[in-house]
């Protein structure tokens, strides 16, 4: 059997993987004996929540990082089994999409590797959906700077972005930094802006709105609560 790279999307939040996965997605995760994860605790969480045909401390888990170079993920590719599979899992969401699984994908490629993508959550795909804004053209930027001044600037320049190609802007930041981005967005933003937060996506928490900044100043600020979000807007 030629050697297969799965790349298998694993929850955003805490909620019954019926909710987020395929039957089928579910059914090739518990099979694999080999994986590939940006966080061996979150990978083993999610083998016990979907149930694999043998007990998870018998399965191989690489941890996966930033620094991890191309010849050790190489081995990793080369030790996959009798049946040449191996799951690829992000921390939360899609595996290569923002982690740095999108290397073990080059390196299976530049291996002559079959890759194969697995339908499942992506914050982004997600958020933008709900969003109301424009989903023909969008980039993701990742984090926004951290110090208040260099985000406030960069904000600035993402929202020039917007206005001039009708882009919209798609971040996140780390959950406990959730409140101090929100109020920096609706002090730097130009009113007829439209911001999209999108909280805890595909759990009993989710919530998803879209207003201008003008309106946004007129509400209650939205609960947070350290959650994952998704922040998006287009001028």
């Amino acid at each position: 059997m030629p050697q297969t790279l799965h790349l298998i999307p694993v929850s955003l939040g805490e909620s019954p993987a019926s909710r987020w996965l395929p039957l089928e997605a579910q059914t090739k995760a518990s099979k694999l004996d080999y994986y590939i994860a940006e966080n061996a605790k979150t990978a083993r969480a999610f083998l016990k929540l979907i149930g694999t045909e043998k007990p998870v401390q018998d399965i191989t888990i690489h941890a996966l990082s930033r620094n991890t170079d191309a010849a050790q993920i190489r081995q990793w590719l080369k030790q996959s089994g009798v049946t040449g599979d191996i799951g690829l899992v992000s921390e939360a969401g899609c595996p290569a999409v923002a982690d740095p699984g999108a290397l073990v994908v080059q390196t299976a490629h530049e291996m002559g590797i079959r890759v194969a993508p697995w339908t499942g959550p992506s914050s982004i795909i997600l958020g933008l959906m709900a969003s109301g804004l424009n989903g023909q053209n969008f980039v993701f930027h990742g984090y926004a700077p951290v110090a208040p001044a260099e985000r406030a600037q960069q904000l600035r320049a993402w929202e020039a972005a917007s206005r001039k190609a009708r882009q919209t802007q798609i971040f996140i930041e780390t959950p406990y930094r959730n409140d101090a981005m929100f109020e920096t967005l609706i002090l730097t933003l130009s009113g007829s802006t439209r911001l999209c937060i999108a909280r805890a996506l595909t759990t009993d928490h989710e919530w998803i709105q879209t207003h201008s900044i003008d309106d946004w100043k007129k509400r209650p600020a939205p609960v947070l609560q350290k959650q994952p979000t998704l922040f998006l807007f287009q001028a």
